[in-house]
């Protein structure tokens, strides 16, 4: 990416790698930035629980509260609130234009989120695909 590419989206954010590493070659911390972050920072939002965090107890999405519940609409349409809800107010880069929520594995409770957002600064559109497993654990061997 050239220098000029790089600060056209300087506005995207810039931040520590998720998860955190560190380089190989010279031992320094891996960094993210631009769409990357954004689609980190997302993906941190929807797998934090509420309460997780000890300084900031509200922050994270709660999605774990839909864990094992039955597939239908209602568990659709509660996911698709809670998901604008935590975007809204924890990734303000962000306007969340639509979710779509699809039961993808039901067997194994597999639920695929596509959620559908601009940057607020430029209206460039883009999506980002989030699994959500209502089965903990569900892919362990059987001993």
């Amino acid at each position: 990416m050239d220098n000029t590419a790089h600060k056209d989206n300087a506005f995207l954010g810039s931040g520590w790698a998720f998860p955190v590493s560190f380089s190989a070659d010279n031992h320094q911390l891996n960094l993210s930035a631009n769409e990357t972050n954004i689609n980190e920072s997302i993906n941190i939002i929807l797998n934090t629980r509420k309460g997780e965090r000890t300084l900031e107890s509200n922050f994270g999405s709660g999605l774990q509260q839909f864990m094992f519940r039955k597939i239908d609409s209602t568990l659709k349409g509660e996911i698709t609130e809670t998901i604008k809800f935590a975007l809204l107010r924890y990734e303000p880069r962000i306007l969340v234009q639509d979710i779509k929520v699809a039961a993808t594995d039901i067997t194994n409770g597999v639920i695929e989120i596509l959620i559908i957002y601009i940057y607020a600064q430029t209206n460039t559109r883009h999506n980002y695909v989030f699994p959500f497993y209502l089965k903990e654990g569900t892919n362990l061997p059987r001993k």
